[in-house]
């Protein structure tokens, strides 16, 4: 299953956790000071900061690619 994920959809699940967890905080009614804010916040930005610098992003379709592409469904009957 991780071998199909991708950069983007790893990310989306990640928001998506950072929302359920805001969303608990506030039904909960919990007290967040000023330095908790602050953390949770530094928590929940810096990690998709590192996916997105270190996981390599998939590679760019070339001019040949696009061509050759085109010329391919042109020649089919």
């Amino acid at each position: 299953m991780l071998n199909n994920i991708t950069r983007n959809r790893l990310l989306g699940f990640w928001f998506a956790a950072v929302a359920v967890i805001i969303a608990t905080v506030v039904v909960t009614g919990a007290h967040v000071g000023l330095a908790t804010a602050a953390l949770l916040l530094a928590l929940s930005i810096v990690p998709p900061g590192i996916i997105l610098v270190l996981w390599p992003a998939a590679p760019a379709q070339t001019i040949g690619d696009i061509l050759y592409t085109g010329n391919a469904r042109r020649d089919r009957p």
